[in-house]
């Protein structure tokens, strides 16, 4: 078994390269176990905050844990998330996630690795696609 204390692994910025607006990262499970795939973390957006279109190999299911936020899979109507709400990305499923414009939203993200690579990220989300 391995125990991660609260607070024993950092808090880092969400890249620019992967995010809009402000995002922070608080690892879970940030590499596999062998012969576990799996990783997770929970991510914290700020009101306007967003990822960019991005898709997983395996996967990614998302538990979203406080406030309410938006997502949207390529083709689709953006979706309104809330607290208590799961959202399965089936793999390879170009999506994107993150606050509304007025209320921030926190989601833990858990996902496999694939040949060391557990998503694949893309262009940003445009401010007319977000609904800024």
């Amino acid at each position: 078994m391995i125990l991660k204390r609260n607070g024993s692994q950092a808090s880092v910025k969400g890249p620019d390269e992967w995010f809009t607006g402000s995002v922070r990262l608080d690892p879970i499970h940030p590499r596999p176990q062998e012969p576990s795939r799996l990783t997770s973390a929970l991510v914290t957006f700020e009101p306007g905050a967003r990822t960019n279109w991005h898709r997983h190999p395996l996967g990614q299911l998302l538990i979203v844990t406080s406030g309410r936020g938006w997502t949207q899979c390529e083709g689709e109507e953006r979706v309104e998330i809330n607290a208590g709400d799961t959202i399965w990305c089936p793999p390879g499923h170009k999506h994107w996630h993150g606050a509304t414009t007025t209320t921030g939203m926190s989601h833990i993200a858990i996902q496999e690795m694939l040949d060391g690579k557990n998503v694949e990220w893309l262009e940003p989300v445009a401010d007319a696609e977000y609904g800024a």
